[in-house]
């Protein structure tokens, strides 16, 4: 398919948006949990939350220019019965809720056991719902049966995992932003093994379509998949939406580009920030701060590639 700029944004800054809050949710409970927040970690708590409701706003904002009609986009949300891509839509309107609801705990009310308890409740149920979103997100995807590459059964925790690994290394950014002087070092690491884990499941994603038989033949394009369909002129004289969209050619040598350069962000961005960390050439928030950077790149380069090397099956009719 023809990768769109504006999905790849919306899967990468939603994706790490989404898994920002998941992490600042899973803390904050653990936290509560654990005898409350001190303020330090309160205004740690506070600026993830804050930052990860941005970022996954943004990413929302960017799939809206993706439509023909974006004033028609809540026309999705009446299916969540039987769609996807309207589950998705339910879920990041209720996403935000507990978001607002555990700041204005953090800001206004008193320390105590009750607030810890609010808090704990709080911080699992947006855990739960930034991940679900993912899963739904990955699912609009996963669910299409015209396009084999997506429904291969690695898409759903390849998508999960994205959001988990890029929310974690924006929570570290913003805990070296706000813990001036602690020791982070042993951070960066966490990142590298998730990096790796991830790059693992890419490689073996990349190897199945690789492997993978042409989509279908003309006859199954058109519905008739125990026969043979010749094409006695082309469907169309000018290009159209469905040869725009649906049919797209990456040349190999740039495929395989890509590929290095995703597992570049995955691996090897992480591994140099913590060396240099650990060196102490780069500051805690530089080095994170670098990794991060890295981590999202590589993102974007397999997010393009997720689109640019899936194949439609009407792609074997034009």
């Amino acid at each position: 398919m023809h990768p769109a700029l504006s999905v790849i944004f919306f899967t990468t800054l939603s994706g790490a948006g989404y898994g920002l809050l998941a992490w600042s949710g899973l803390s904050i409970a653990l936290l509560a949990l654990r005898g409350g927040l001190s303020p330090a970690l309160e205004g740690v708590q506070l600026a993830g939350l804050g930052f990860g409701l941005l970022l996954s706003t943004i990413g929302l904002l960017c799939s809206l220019a993706h439509l023909g009609k974006p004033g028609r986009a809540w026309r999705a949300f009446s299916q969540w019965r039987t769609s996807w891509l309207s589950r998705e839509g339910v879920l990041a309107v209720a996403t935000p809720l507990p978001v607002l609801a555990a700041m204005a705990l953090l800001l206004w009310m008193e320390p105590g056991a009750t607030r810890a308890a609010w808090l704990a409740c709080l911080g699992l149920l947006l855990a739960v719902l930034a991940l679900v979103t993912v899963a739904c997100t990955a699912m609009i995807y996963a669910s299409l049966k015209p396009i084999p590459a997506w429904r291969h059964p690695l898409v759903l925790p390849v998508y999960l995992l994205f959001a988990l690994l890029t929310g974690l290394a924006l929570q570290m950014v913003v805990m070296a932003a706000m813990l001036r002087g602690q020791d982070l070092a042993g951070m960066l690491p966490t990142l590298v093994l998730f990096g790796l884990a991830l790059a693992v499941l890419k490689w073996l994603y990349w190897r199945a379509i690789d492997a993978a038989q042409e989509p279908a033949t003309r006859g199954a394009a058109v519905g008739l998949p125990d026969r043979e369909v010749r094409v006695f002129e082309r469907p169309h004289t000018e290009a159209n939406y469905v040869t725009r969209e649906m049919v797209f050619e990456l040349a190999r040598r740039h495929a395989l580009r890509l590929r290095l350069a995703a597992v570049a962000g995955l691996v090897a961005a992480p591994l140099l920030a913590s060396a240099l960390m650990v060196l102490g050439w780069l500051p805690a928030l530089a080095a994170t701060g670098l990794a991060a950077l890295g981590l999202l790149a590589g993102a974007f380069a397999e997010r393009w590639l997720f689109f640019a090397q899936a194949r439609h099956v009407v792609s074997a009719y034009y």
